[in-house]
C-alpha cells in the first residue's frame, strides 16, 4: 500500500517534469520579488538571481535523471547488469 502511494510522487514522463519545473519557477519568482522587497538594490537583485538560477539547476538535474532513468531501465538498473534475484 505505502509502494502505491509513494507511487503518486514519482516523476514519469517529461508532461510531469516539466509541471514540476514550472510549480518551482512560481515558487522562486515569489521567493525572488520577496528578496526585491525586502532588500532594494544589488542585493535583492542578486538574491532574486540566486533563487530562480536555482530553479534552472534543478529543473536541468530533473530533466537529465528522466532521460537517464528511460535509458536504463526502472530503479537505475543498466542494462548490462543482471536483475537483483529475491
Amino acid at each position: 500500500m505505502l509502494g502505491k502511494i509513494a507511487r503518486l510522487f514519482m516523476i514519469k514522463n517529461r508532461f510531469e517534469a516539466f509541471a514540476v519545473i514550472y510549480a518551482l519557477a512560481l515558487g522562486a519568482v515569489e521567493r525572488g520579488q520577496a528578496y526585491l522587497a525586502r532588500f532594494p538594490g544589488f542585493g535583492g537583485k542578486l538574491l532574486f538571481l540566486a533563487a530562480t538560477g536555482a530553479v534552472f539547476m534543478a529543473g536541468a538535474k530533473i530533466l537529465d535523471c528522466l532521460k537517464l532513468e528511460k535509458a536504463n531501465g526502472p530503479a537505475g538498473q543498466s542494462p548490462a547488469s543482471p536483475p537483483d534475484k529475491p
